[in-house]
């Protein structure tokens, strides 16, 4: 690798973060630790990078070392040259650089060189797409060394600040709240990714989003032969969003279809869905392991990634919502289902969810609140919460109370 161009690359990088617009992000970082951030592709953690670069050291940009691994100016660059970079650096720069090292799980066994760089204590930033980079393999490797922190795409409250919306203080009574709900809606149909702000034709951007997804980092990736099947899988789940499922319920599914496909190859291709941070899971708090690990319920990492697979399907939306929310707030969520089923159970805020478009309906109401009554029973939990699409209201049954909340209000609590 030429120390010339990694000169040039550092150069550049450097220019161009000085000169880009960036809005920031509701992210709290601890001052002086590393930190690796995961999740998806385009959920904005390279523009992470560039709103910590732009707040901290904007008036010293020398001593920024940002890479992007995914130039296409670094392909030979491997595991064994990587302190080229360094060097090349210092060969510019007199001063110890922050490190700012974007999609580096492109470059296999990276990992020991990042843990020595932070034993020789550089501050270090750290972004990556792949899942695996929170495995237990990865701490002991970097040994507690960095923070791990989730990027998703953008909650409800920086959507709006995406598009230019400063909340009101008491904005459920003003008029403002007619906007929110309007962008509410789009939200709920079409996601967070960030670019997506910027394009007329969503559903354009996020098949294509879709299509980079599974071909380059899960079927290329994953060297999945069964591509029918997995696509097949993709599309099952969808479908079955706020439905606990197994892996024999989709293995039979697709067999149905024609395709022949077995239990281990669905349960495989399901766990490379979740590493490429398209898929999430939760299990049944009620469940044993082993019915844990056989049985559990799947949400989508964005909303717009999941509506490609349904068509007027706004209670699965808004259930994939909540659970992406609740995910951004809680280390722990479940669902519980007995007799019955509550949608999310927060073991350490003591809370039980039920997500239902419109309640509207006596029954419908009656089913929620019965459901939650029980599992309150059963869980001795203190906080129960109805999330509807723009229903609000108390609701009083036996000795519970219940509060009814817009699902668009709750994204902002």
């Amino acid at each position: 690798m030429d120390k010339n161009v990694l000169k040039r690359i550092i150069l550049n990088n450097q220019s161009l973060i000085a000169s880009i617009k960036v809005t920031e992000r509701d992210i709290s970082l601890e001052r002086n630790a590393n930190y690796i951030f995961v999740g998806p592709r385009r959920a904005g953690k390279t523009y992470l990078l560039y709103q910590i670069i732009q707040k901290n050291y904007l008036n010293d940009l020398e001593k920024v070392l940002y890479i992007n691994f995914e130039d296409e100016r670094l392909i030979e660059l491997n595991h064994k040259s990587l302190q080229l970079i360094l060097d090349s650096y210092a060969e510019l720069y007199p001063h110890k650089p922050i490190l700012f090292f974007d999609e580096i799980q492109n470059i296999e066994h990276w990992e020991k060189f990042v843990r020595r760089l932070a034993d020789e204590k550089y501050r270090i930033f750290i972004t990556g797409s792949n899942s695996t980079m929170l495995s237990g393999q990865m701490a002991s490797t970097l040994g507690g060394r960095f923070m791990i922190k989730e990027i998703l795409p953008l909650s409800f409250k920086e959507f709006l600040k995406f598009n230019r919306l400063t909340l009101d203080k008491n904005f459920q009574f003003s008029p403002q709240a007619v906007k929110i709900k309007k962008l509410f809606n789009t939200y709920l149909k079409y996601g967070g990714f960030p670019e997506l702000i910027h394009f007329d034709n969503k559903q354009a951007y996020l098949s294509n989003l879709y299509r980079k997804l599974l071909f380059g980092d899960i079927i290329t990736r994953y060297q999945i032969k069964n591509i029918k099947a997995i696509q097949l899988i993709i599309k099952k789940i969808a479908e079955s969003v706020n439905n606990e499922t197994s892996v024999n319920r989709i293995k039979n599914l697709i067999k149905s279809i024609g395709i022949p496909v077995g239990a281990s190859t669905v349960f495989e291709y399901l766990h490379y869905l979740k590493e490429s941070y398209l898929l999430f899971s939760i299990e049944n708090f009620s469940h044993k392991f082993v019915e844990r690990e056989s049985k559990k319920k799947y949400y989508f990492v964005d909303n717009g990634l999941l509506n490609l697979f349904l068509f007027d399907q706004d209670t699965k939306l808004l259930e994939n919502l909540v659970y992406l929310h609740l995910r951004r707030k809680y280390r722990e969520i479940f669902y519980y289902k007995r007799n019955r089923e509550v949608d999310f159970y927060i073991p350490q805020a003591e809370l039980l969810i039920q997500v239902s478009y419109d309640i509207t309906d006596i029954e419908t109401e009656k089913k929620e609140v019965v459901a939650l009554y029980q599992a309150q029973r059963e869980l001795k939990v203190k906080k129960l919460l109805i999330i509807t699409h723009d229903t609000q209201k108390d609701i009083e049954y036996k000795n519970s109370h219940i509060n009814v909340i817009p699902a668009y209000e709750y994204l902002l609590s």
